[in-house]
C-alpha cells in the first residue's frame, strides 16, 4: 500500500491526543483519591477507550506504511504539568480535576475536527473510524462537563 505521509501525520496526531487522554485520566485518578466510585469508573473507562482508539489508529498508520506515534503531544505534556501545579495550589478537589479533564476533552475534540477537515486524502474507512471515535469522545466530554457543572451548583 502506498505511503500517504499527510494522512499518517494526521493519524499520528490523533494517536498522540489519545495518549494524552490516557495519561490525563490516569493522572486524574492519582490526584483524587476520594472520588465517588462512579466518577473513578468514568475516568478509567475514558482512559481504556483512548487506549483502544490509539491502537485502532496505530493499525491504520501501519496499514498505510507508516510508523505509529508512541508519545504524547507537547500540549499534553503541558496539560499534565498544569494539572500538577493546579492541584498543588487548589487542593485535590473533584471540581478542579474535572475542569482540567474538560480542558483535555476540548483539545481532543479540536484535534478530531482538524483531522476530519484536513486535506490528507483520507479514505472512507479511515474517515468512518475517526468520525466514530469523535462521536464517542464527544459523549465522554458531555459526561465530564455534566459532572463538573453539578459540582459548580453544589459549591455555588
Amino acid at each position: 500500500m502506498e505511503t500517504n505521509e499527510k494522512l499518517i501525520e494526521v493519524l499520528n496526531g490523533l494517536i498522540e491526543i489519545n495518549h494524552d487522554r490516557v495519561n490525563g485520566y490516569e493522572k486524574a485518578l492519582e490526584e483524587i483519591k476520594d472520588l465517588d466510585t462512579e466518577l473513578k469508573d468514568i475516568f478509567r473507562n475514558n482512559a481504556d477507550n483512548s487506549s483502544r482508539y490509539a491502537s485502532q489508529l496505530s493499525n491504520l498508520v501501519s496499514g498505510f506504511g507508516g510508523v505509529p506515534a508512541d508519545g504524547t503531544t507537547n500540549s499534553g505534556k503541558l496539560y499534565r504539568v498544569w494539572m500538577d501545579v493546579k492541584t498543588t495550589f487548589t487542593g485535590q478537589d473533584a471540581k478542579s480535576v474535572l475542569e482540567l479533564c474538560e480542558f483535555g476533552e476540548d483539545a481532543a475534540q479540536k484535534a478530531y475536527k482538524a483531522a476530519l477537515a484536513s486535506e490528507s486524502g483520507m479514505d472512507a474507512n479511515t474517515r468512518n473510524i475517526i468520525t466514530d471515535q469523535q462521536i464517542k469522545l464527544n459523549a465522554a466530554h458531555f459526561i465530564i462537563k455534566k459532572y463538573r457543572d453539578s459540582l459548580k451548583e453544589i459549591h455555588s
